[in-house]
């Protein structure tokens, strides 16, 4: 019987074969729910839930919502026990992937491919960009720097701007958005963001000041220096 851990390494293979250039990232929040795997690939990105042999259905209807919320393309990847009736606890437009055991290794087998979502929300999908890369999306399109301003400030304006009449100066395509979000997480250095982020809140962070001295206290030194 297949578990979790015995199917990734081998499907990030297989994704990698059937989809080309991917960049993968796993165990990603999402909302209340948390993302398997969450696989880039030009232009979009693919929520990916991995339900083996020993899982169960359990929260699937809630992490559905959720990544519909977050991703382009859904894919569920379920071991043989599933196989036969996955199919009815997931969207029609979720993409479904087989895998079972051959000769002691994992086989994957597409038994249907996902069909763009709908449902998916830009302002959730923009959630997954850390603030010095919601900086590089602001300077990208040439948009106010807002270097004070929060996370939400920033996702909530960079919406804004793409509900703008496209004869605005500051209007973004969302689709050009959307395409520049997936570059950004191709290229993502997470221990380099995380120093930056480091230094970002270290300068914003005011230095603290110790208790004044009451007064007295420093009549009493002065008076003890005349002695």
């Amino acid at each position: 019987m297949l578990k979790d851990k015995d199917i990734r390494e081998a499907l990030f293979d297989f994704l990698e074969i059937t989809y080309g250039k991917t960049r993968i990232f796993e165990e990603k929040m999402i909302g209340k729910s948390r993302a398997d795997v969450i696989m880039v690939v030009p232009n979009a990105l693919f929520g990916i839930e991995i339900k083996s042999d020993a899982d169960t259905y359990t929260r699937l209807e809630g992490q559905i919502k959720d990544y519909d919320r977050y991703f382009d393309y859904n894919l569920v990847v379920v071991g043989s026990s599933h196989a036969n009736h996955v199919e009815e606890h997931v969207p029609d437009y979720w993409g479904v992937i087989t895998v079972d055991e051959v000769d002691g290794k994992p086989d994957f087998y597409y038994l249907k491919p996902p069909v763009l979502n709908s449902k998916m929300k830009l302002e959730r999908k923009i959630e997954l960009l850390w603030r010095p890369e919601l900086s590089l999306v602001l300077n990208h399109f040439e948009l106010p720097k807002y270097s004070s301003q929060s996370k939400p400030f920033i996702r909530k304006r960079l919406i804004e701007f793409t509900k703008l009449d496209p004869e605005k100066a500051k209007y973004v395509d969302k689709t050009a958005l959307n395409s520049y979000i997936s570059e950004i997480l191709f290229e993502r250095d997470e221990e380099a963001l995380l120093a930056e982020i480091k230094e970002f809140r270290k300068a914003k962070t005011p230095r603290r000041k110790g208790p004044k001295k009451s007064t007295s206290v420093r009549r009493i030194r002065r008076n003890a220096k005349k002695l």
